[in-house]
């Protein structure tokens, strides 16, 4: 299974960390682009599911370069924590995707709440100044998946192939 025995940099712990590298950047790349040049606005759980990936890149990356060091027993311990990192992000993306279907209500903190204001003018104030985006209405869909659906779906598949790497690590057949 492994060729970590001749050359780390063809092992197949190092080509499955490539892919999941490469990926995860075209990720979150892509995130950036819809949000810098697509103009769509992240909510607040959008936000928090980029956080695997500003994490998880450089990890990734590490790891990469602790196989080609050789020192396969710590690149399999920062790949199995990037999965679960991945892990934990496929879940939260499943949660928004699951409150954007309405299959449960999303987070308050999504709902819009400025806070308590005690005049009408005051509360006209506040909706002037802040711009809601809400974590239950999703602005596009491809394929019959939102951003979130999609981040849990990949997010799942980068969990998996971490994972994966983590054990083709320390597999020295």
């Amino acid at each position: 299974m492994s060729s970590a025995l001749g050359n780390p940099l063809k092992s197949d712990a190092y080509k499955i960390g490539s892919w999941m590298l490469f990926l995860a950047a075209a990720v979150i790349l892509a995130a950036l682009g819809f949000q810098y040049l697509g103009g769509y606005e992240p909510c607040p759980l959008c936000y928090q599911q980029r956080y695997a990936y500003y994490v998880g890149v450089p990890m990734l990356f590490a790891s990469l370069i602790l196989l080609s060091a050789e020192k396969e027993r710590t690149a399999a311990l920062v790949f199995f924590i990037v999965s679960l990192g991945f892990l934990f992000n496929a879940g939260l993306g499943g949660y928004q995707a699951g409150a954007e279907y309405g299959f449960w209500p999303g987070p308050e903190a999504c709902s819009g709440d400025a806070g308590v204001t005690t005049s009408a003018a005051g509360l006209l104030g506040e909706l002037e100044k802040t711009k809601v985006v809400r974590c239950d209405q999703p602005d596009f869909w491809f394929l019959g998946l939102s951003f979130a659906g999609w981040n849990a779906l990949v997010s799942f598949v980068i969990f998996i192939g971490s994972l994966k790497a983590a054990f083709a690590s320390v597999d020295r057949r």
